[in-house]
């Protein structure tokens, strides 16, 4: 049977992909309606969220069903997979232009007066059934989209899932800080890092027929091997869509864990997009690895596990990427102990939380290459920052330089090896680093070290890095004789010194001066900086004309800031 048509303007898009946004409705819907299988055919012209958020396609015949409260649920015109919409505020309203009744017994339904001008934009999606969005941004709502008993109730259910982790005072660590430092050993947990918490929590909320279906997400690192050792132990099918760069060693253990690993884009935007308009991945749910509210309620476990170990901690030093971890820790300890500070740290190639903070909500910023590249996150969630920003008490910045150094005294103090990202809070404790502040002095602060799935090949490069930050690996320049017995005079001059030649190379062509002259480019081993100016003196007191700290006065630093040609950049989602 035939419906009204719709009375009043409308503006909108058809194409599929876009943003639907402007509609306005001033009279009445009617749909055929099925009694006995509680459905009724349709044809979309356009669909709109209600301020709760849902998913819904542009265009074809779909299925509505509607059971009389505030939940629908769409057949997509696709592939005819269900795509639910979970809405929990008023109705979302769907504008058509007919209906067909399924069987004889039909009865009709009506919707009158419901005015949607102001609902939100929406995106229109094919392929997987995006995380469900609990925030109408536009209307700027004062709640929140998770909430302390959501944290609760995730500990409560992940508890003997996920390792519990330990939280140890470090002697050495809070001696060169000035500070009482305590770890939390996320980087403990099997697959390496503290989304398993996050992951578990998600895949035991999805309903039981999203179980079977599956789920999907798009991630080259933790995310993806947090889903798949989780969805393997559950029973719950896992596809993860890897950068076709992805490190192949993660490739392989996701694979191993039963997850179906498929291959696509430069980077983890682009497998995103292509998980969310694959008609391939249609049913399949799609979770947001550090912005759907479950896995921010699961990070907070670690929120309420550091009030149970460290009783009087002061502060909490959490990095922060995409902001879900630091929400949830924030939500739970905030919520038990108001007095307690928890400050953010992020690395300054990927400053997304702090462009968001300036700008009042999630905004992308350009991120350069980093050593903490599980926090290369360009934009913040939306989700995530709506919970951190009202308990978050502060965020700062940390240099390349402050993660490798970090890197390397969790390695030699700990005994721990933990990525750059996992490192990043303790960065900003270390001496000159933007928390050595007279305010921590003294204070009992716990930072966790919340992953430790670092590439081998990587690892010698940041420990390398971090070396060369102590002062214990010094570059310098010296000009010595070009005939026998040059070479030999100055590396006896270092060796004396009790410095330990690491690289050594001769540049003849680009010295001007003297034709029987050379410059020796020379990186030495050095035990720190009173060391090496022990060295520096020697070499002086020798006579060589020097360049010293080469990472210093070399042009090319300020030029290696830049990305290199063939960096794709970063896009987490």
């Amino acid at each position: 049977r035939r419906v009204r048509t719709l009375e009043g303007p409308a503006n909108k898009t058809s194409q599929e992909g876009s943003l639907i946004t402007g509609f306005k409705l001033r009279s009445r819907m009617i749909a055929g309606y099925s009694a006995t299988r509680g459905a009724a055919y349709v044809t979309f012209l356009a669909a709109v969220l209600s301020p709760a958020g849902a998913f819904a396609p542009l265009g074809g015949a779909g299925l509505l069903r509607l059971d009389g409260r505030a939940h629908q649920a769409a057949m997509s015109p696709w592939t005819g997979r269900t795509a639910r919409m979970q809405l929990s505020g008023p109705w979302g309203v769907k504008m058509c232009d007919e209906a067909r009744v399924a069987e004889e017994e039909a009865e009709e339904i009506m919707l009158e007066g419901i005015n949607i001008s102001d609902l939100p934009s929406m995106q229109i999606f094919k392929g997987a059934t995006p995380s469900k969005n609990w925030l109408d941004v536009q209307r700027k709502q004062t709640s929140i989209p998770v909430t302390f008993d959501d944290i609760a109730k995730a500990a409560m259910d992940i508890k003997g899932h996920v390792y519990y982790s330990s939280c140890e005072r470090n002697q050495r660590i809070s001696e060169i800080t000035g500070m009482d430092v305590w770890f939390k050993s996320e980087h403990r947990q099997f697959t390496g890092s503290f989304k398993e918490r996050g992951a578990r929590n998600a895949l035991m909320l999805l309903p039981e027929e999203q179980k079977v279906l599956g789920v999907i997400a798009a991630s080259a690192g933790n995310h993806a091997l947090a889903l798949s050792y989780h969805g393997g132990l559950l029973g719950i099918p896992v596809t993860v869509i890897m950068p076709v760069n992805a490190p192949l060693i993660k490739v392989d253990k996701c694979r191993r864990m039963g997850a179906n690993v498929v291959l696509y884009g430069a980077h983890i935007g682009e497998a995103k997009d292509f998980a969310l308009e694959s008609q391939t991945f249609q049913g399949l749910q799609y979770i947001n690895g550090y912005d759907d509210p479950a896995i921010v309620a699961g990070a907070g476990s670690i929120g309420l596990e550091i009030l149970e170990q460290v009783p009087d901690v002061d502060v909490v030093v959490v990095p922060v990427g995409g902001a879900g971890l630091i929400a949830g820790i924030a939500l739970a300890i905030k919520t038990l102990r108001p007095n307690v500070k928890v400050i953010g740290v992020e690395p300054e190639y990927a400053a997304s939380y702090t462009a968001a903070l300036a700008a009042g909500g999630p905004e992308a910023v350009t991120v350069l290459p980093t050593l903490a590249d599980g926090l290369a996150v360009p934009c913040v969630g939306p989700h995530s920052f709506a919970v951190a920003r009202h308990y978050v008490d502060r965020v700062v910045t940390v240099s390349e330089r402050e993660i490798a150094l970090s890197v390397l005294r969790i390695l030699e103090h700990e005994k721990a090896v933990v990525e750059g990202g996992g490192a990043a809070g303790l960065a900003a404790l270390l001496p000159g680093g933007p928390l050595d502040i007279p305010e921590l002095k003294g204070k009992k602060v716990v930072v966790p070290l919340c992953g430790g799935n670092i590439d081998i090949t990587m690892l010698g490069r940041v420990i390398e890095r971090g070396l060369a930050a102590d002062k214990r690996l010094v570059r310098f320049a010296a000009t010595v004789s070009d005939r026998p017995g040059g070479l030999a005079t100055l590396t006896r001059t270092i060796s004396d010194a009790g410095a330990s030649v690491m690289d050594i190379a001769h540049e003849r062509a680009w010295l001007h001066t003297s034709i029987d002259q050379v410059v020796n480019k020379v990186v030495v081993e050095v035990t720190g900086p009173e060391h090496e100016q022990r060295l520096k003196k020697a070499l002086e007191e020798a006579g060589y004309p020097l360049v010293w700290d080469l990472d210093e006065n070399e042009q090319f630093r300020g030029e290696a800031q830049k990305p290199a040609p063939g960096f794709q950049g970063y896009r987490v989602g």
